[in-house]
């Protein structure tokens, strides 16, 4: 597996447009004969197949909902980034370029982050073009406001449902091209496989999710915009359809898939109820901006909120973090909520709680400002939980939510395999071993939009159109593999249900993947995955039929998935042997309890390869290099 990562020459504020200035395009006339697969339609799929629709090329596009508009973007809730400087406080491209590498911890690389920074404006100017209703000041300009990691106000929301309004964005140029012909939309599609023929991946196969037909598509290029996989943990932020098996199945082709530990454990959700529950609400991060987090002093406390005076309240991450405050990354804020709460002074019925505090901000603003804010966050948490958080703090604690781990791509986000690109989450390009809050939104449209319908062309113009088709040998046999795959989960006939398998596996996961980890739990993980995986593929029940909607065979094949990619996600911790942003290993920490990077050693992108079922994957190394930004402690106290 050759790893050219393909970053062009010159300085970094330079490197983009230089870039842009030799590589290949396709001509006008010529790009109607070419058609581009897209698969997903959250931001980042919806804005690549709108843009290559746009620019004349023929899009197949494909999601598993039963319209594009239930894409799980929609749940992002607090804004997206750019260093527009509306507010004046000191930002720029290149403040904004450093924050997200130090936020990712410098495990990303330099170039692909300083290029998403300088994106960033020319996205804010695209949504707002299309109508996404950004919040805005008095005098009209757009609204800002604060997220992690961060000491300037360069995030752009719509209340709390900021994902929302820009994927109906999306959506709209998505529409238009579906009504002009140039995009053929399939709704209620999975794909199951990628097909490769001659070296390069010309197609993929799906099953249609509402009569179990299973066929293939054709074309010149395949792009992956499918998301990130935090469901292997069940439970998480992610909508319950969201998988890793686009892309788990992409790598078993021989996509290499770069970093999978770094996975992103959110610190306002929802604490779980019970262990009846299926998934966890996401409350937004920007929250933090007015909320003040804090535990009670006591151990065993058992007074309502509101009766714990000021002095008897440990607002942890104010005093542990005087700069940042409450506004620290997620990462160090989810670290922190679990170790009050392994102290025993967490609150909640099972003590896996912190509480976020608005009643200063308040006293402070007025209710009809903070209602203004997070009102329909508020609405939500009161529907959820029955309590009103402007009377009653909200209880909060940490989830898994976003993944930083994805296919490896180059700078022109293509992956190891050639005519394969992914984009946004389903990526590992941009965020390092954590992202900032508000940066998602940020990467999916920049990928969408502006970099991959001009880096495509470089791959296609050396390429012919229209020499394969689905009657090629390649993709019939992978159509018969699936069939092969379809009719043993249906013959298994065991007596537990694939619900179960998928509860058994996260909860391991949770245990020795999460928030932290070390040696032990990680090698007790990896000695247990195969148990389970063995025990599912010869009891595991799955009810119904293969010629039909079938709701729980789509979910078995998604946790056949999980259980395989859940070992490489724990070889891939336990092979990094330091800790960095969201991959906090016991073993490598400061005297203060902070993650200790090894940078002599781990200063790379870890890339994995495919060598067969039950067989050691082989390790690729990336080397990160560190022209522009000097490697430094990524400290959040001084």
């Amino acid at each position: 597996m050759e790893l050219e990562a393909k970053i062009p020459p010159g300085r970094i504020e330079e490197k983009w447009t230089t870039h842009l200035d030799h590589i290949r395009l396709v001509g006008p006339r010529n790009r109607p004969r070419y058609t581009v697969i897209v698969v997903g339609t959250g931001l980042a799929g919806a804005a690549a197949a709108s843009s290559l629709a746009a620019m004349g090329y023929k899009v197949e596009c494909f999601c598993f909902q039963d319209s594009p508009r239930r894409a799980h973007s929609i749940a992002a809730q607090g804004g997206i980034n750019a260093a527009k400087d509306y507010q004046n406080d000191g930002d720029s491209v290149f403040r904004l370029f450093y924050d997200t590498q130090k936020g990712g911890d410098f495990r990303s690389r330099e170039a692909n982050v300083f290029r998403l920074a300088e994106l960033s404006t020319r996205i804010i100017d695209q949504a707002t073009a299309q109508g996404v209703p950004f919040a805005r000041e008095y005098g009209g300009l757009l609204a800002n406001r604060s997220f992690g990691g961060v000491l300037v106000e360069r995030t752009f929301y719509c209340r709390g449902e900021t994902g929302q309004q820009l994927l109906l964005g999306a959506n709209s140029a998505l529409a238009q091209q579906i009504h002009e012909g140039n995009v053929q939309m399939h709704t209620r599609t999975e794909l199951l496989d990628i097909v490769e023929v001659d070296g390069r991946m010309r197609g993929i196969v799906v099953r249609d999710l509402t009569t179990g037909d299973i066929y293939s598509f054709a074309g010149e290029a395949v792009v992956l915009a499918t998301g990130g996989y935090s469901n292997v943990y069940y439970l998480s932020t992610n909508a319950k359809g969201c998988n890793v098996t686009a892309t788990w199945r992409a790598h078993k082709k021989g996509a290499g898939f770069a970093n999978p530990c770094f996975c992103q454990i959110h610190p306002t959700c929802i604490p779980a109820a019970g262990e009846h529950q299926s998934k966890l609400t996401l409350m937004s991060e920007s929250l933090r901006n007015d909320g003040r987090i804090w535990i009670p002093r006591s151990k065993g406390e058992t007074r309502q909120p509101r009766d714990i005076p000021e002095n008897e309240r440990y607002y942890y991450l104010e005093e542990r973090y005087p700069r940042f405050g409450n506004l620290v990354p997620r990462d160090v804020a989810s670290r922190n909520a679990k170790d009050v709460c392994d102290q025993g002074l967490g609150i909640g019925p099972t003590g896996h709680g912190v509480y976020l505090d608005f009643k200063d901000a308040i006293k402070l603003h007025g209710l009809d400002v903070i209602e203004a804010r997070y009102g329909n966050l508020f609405e939500m948490y009161e529907r959820i939980t029955n309590d009103n958080p402007k009377e009653t703090p909200m209880r909060i604690y940490p989830a898994p939510h976003y993944t930083m781990g994805g296919l490896w791509v180059d700078y022109n986000l293509m992956t190891t395999l050639p005519g394969l690109f992914a984009i946004g989450e389903a990526n590992f390009s941009d965020h390092g071993a954590n992202r900032l809050g508000a940066s998602s939104l940020m990467q999916c449209l920049a990928d969408g939009y502006f970099i991959l319908p001009v880096t495509i062309g470089d791959y296609l113009s050396r390429h012919p159109y229209g020499d394969v088709d689905t009657d090629h040998p390649a993709f019939k046999e992978a159509e018969q593999a699936i069939k092969t795959q379809v009719n043993r989960l249906l013959s298994t006939n065991g007596s537990r249900s694939v619900e179960s398998y998928h509860r058994e596996l996260g909860r391991l996961m949770t245990d020795h993947c999460g928030i932290s980890r070390n040696e032990a739990g990680l090698r007790k993980a990896l000695q247990t995955i195969p148990e389970i995986r063995e025990s599912f593929w010869n009891d595991v029940k799955v009810m119904g039929k293969d010629a039909e909607m079938n709701q729980a065979l789509e979910h078995a094949g998604r946790v056949a998935d999980f259980l395989e990619f859940a070992e490489l996600m724990c070889n891939d911790a336990l092979t990094r042997e330091e800790s960095c942003g969201c991959h906090f290993r016991d073993e490598y920490q400061t005297t203060e309890g902070e993650a200790r990077r090894d940078d002599e050693n781990y200063a790379h992108v870890s890339v994995w390869e495919y060598n067969g079922q039950d067989q050691t994957p082989t390790l690729h190394k990336e080397p990160l290099y560190y022209e522009t930004l000097p490697l430094a402690r990524r400290d959040y106290k001084a």
